[in-house]
């Protein structure tokens, strides 16, 4: 393949940069829609002596004034586990009742009380904190790995890429308004890996391009490494998104939000690995220079 991608880098820039107001805008006035593993809530456990039906649950809650409560099944189709955010007009010491009354108007079968707990929002503060906090050390941690194991300026277009993913894939999740969890927040740590690997490919062919290849100018060394590694990075963004499919379509209610979130950064970290890391490198003036070997000096011993 022989296309020429930094000729097309300042309009992709551009909708970069567009994308990201959108996301930053969106979280600065809509904020997360964060789930009870961060606001605090109740969680029901209940058993069903055959399958439990999710939809007629659901709409039976929705008609019972909670349309708020997020329904799954829980180890077996028998098992379901509701959870509701806290609110002013729910008494915390009925809750459980309440729900399990209507929960009975369902189903002609015994439905069983599991366990009921509550996630004060404390702990949702502390598990927002913690989340926060394994970004940052893993986002500083790859600077670190990348400028020993390249040089400083591919680190800081490989830590732009990543920033650049998670600003919009979190920034999705806010325009859309979707729940956002603990396993959303394990998706985003996962798109940093999945997006670091992709960059690194390409800033390892870019370094060994411009060592190898004379007389040719930065922006053809960039698009002949991204060219040699399209194939590779195609095929494993493609090969992934099937299998992120298969799971949001047929993993149930449980995963959606980690397999949309895990689509959306596949998506745009392999956008990000080809034009974001590629055009930092271009704004910072990358060269030869910057890739030498600097060959160490032998002592030579003079003594006869």
């Amino acid at each position: 393949m022989n296309i020429n991608f930094m000729n097309k880098r300042k309009p992709a820039m551009v909708l970069s940069a567009l994308l990201m107001i959108a996301a930053v805008g969106s979280l600065i006035t809509n904020g997360l829609n964060l789930g009870i593993d961060f606001t605090g809530g109740y969680l029901i456990e209940v058993g069903y002596q055959k399958d439990a039906n999710i939809e007629e649950i659901r709409d039976a809650l929705n008609a019972a004034d909670f349309s708020d409560a997020l329904v799954q099944n829980f180890g077996s189709s028998k098992d379901i586990i509701v959870r509701i955010a806290p609110r002013a007009d729910i008494n915390k010491a009925t809750i459980s009742d309440n729900i399990l009354e209507v929960l009975k108007t369902t189903s002609e079968q015994e439905v069983n009380m599991r366990r009921v707990e509550f996630v004060g929002p404390q702990i949702g503060d502390e598990l927002r904190d913690d989340g926060g906090i394994a970004l940052l050390v893993a986002l500083g941690g790859i600077l670190i790995y990348i400028s020993i194991r390249f040089q400083l300026k591919s680190a800081i277009g490989a830590i732009l890429a990543l920033v650049h993913d998670v600003i919009i894939t979190v920034g999705i999740f806010s325009i859309l308004q979707l729940e956002f969890d603990l396993t959303v927040l394990a998706s985003i740590l996962a798109v940093i890996g999945y997006s670091l690997n992709d960059t690194v490919v390409v800033l390892d062919r870019i370094r060994e391009t411009f060592r190898s290849v004379r007389k040719t100018s930065p922006e053809d060394i960039l698009n002949i490494s991204i060219n040699q590694t399209l194939a590779r990075t195609l095929v494993t963004s493609l090969t992934t998104l099937l299998v992120l499919a298969s799971l949001f379509f047929f993993g149930g209610e449980i995963i959606h939000g980690f397999a949309t979130a895990l689509i959306i950064g596949v998506i745009v970290g392999t956008y990000s690995s080809i034009y974001i890391a590629s055009s930092a490198l271009m704004v910072m003036h990358i060269n030869k220079q910057d890739f030498l070997v600097v060959a160490k000096e032998e002592l030579v011993d003079d003594a006869p």
